[in-house]
């Protein structure tokens, strides 16, 4: 089903803000909350702070969600990119470097090793093992 990798309800990014831990960056912070399904979401919040301009926060929109079609990410994972106001006068290769670092900083990129943001190990299949 087209769409089912994104967060698409309120309720879903307020659950992901309130309960997920996060990582921060200069261009980017990633709050993550593990979801129990069997594929990773996410989603992308791009704020009149990072730009006044709709055609530069929408190029950012657009950067962060090619960088993540080409990026595996570990099944289980509800995962919110929250843009800070340097990421919109990055190029590519430079939000693409710091994305692939916040994810892998908290494990949630495809590796070898695969502890989540609560240093519990992920699971296929969303579950999670003691670390």
């Amino acid at each position: 089903m087209r769409g089912e990798q994104y967060l698409t309800k309120p309720q879903q990014y307020t659950l992901v803000y309130r309960k997920g831990g996060s990582r921060r960056s200069d261009l980017l912070v990633i709050r993550a909350l593990p979801n129990g399904l069997g594929l990773s979401r996410y989603g992308l919040s791009v704020s009149k702070r990072v730009s006044k301009k709709a055609v530069t926060r929408n190029r950012v929109k657009r950067l962060l969600r090619e960088i993540l079609r080409v990026t595996p990410l570990n099944p289980g994972w509800d995962i919110v990119f929250i843009a800070q106001p340097p990421a919109a006068s990055v190029g590519y290769s430079c939000l693409k470097k710091s994305v692939e670092d916040l994810l892998s900083r908290s494990h949630i990129v495809k590796t070898d090793d695969t502890r989540g943001l609560n240093g519990e190990m992920a699971v296929p299949g969303g579950g999670k093992l003691a670390a």
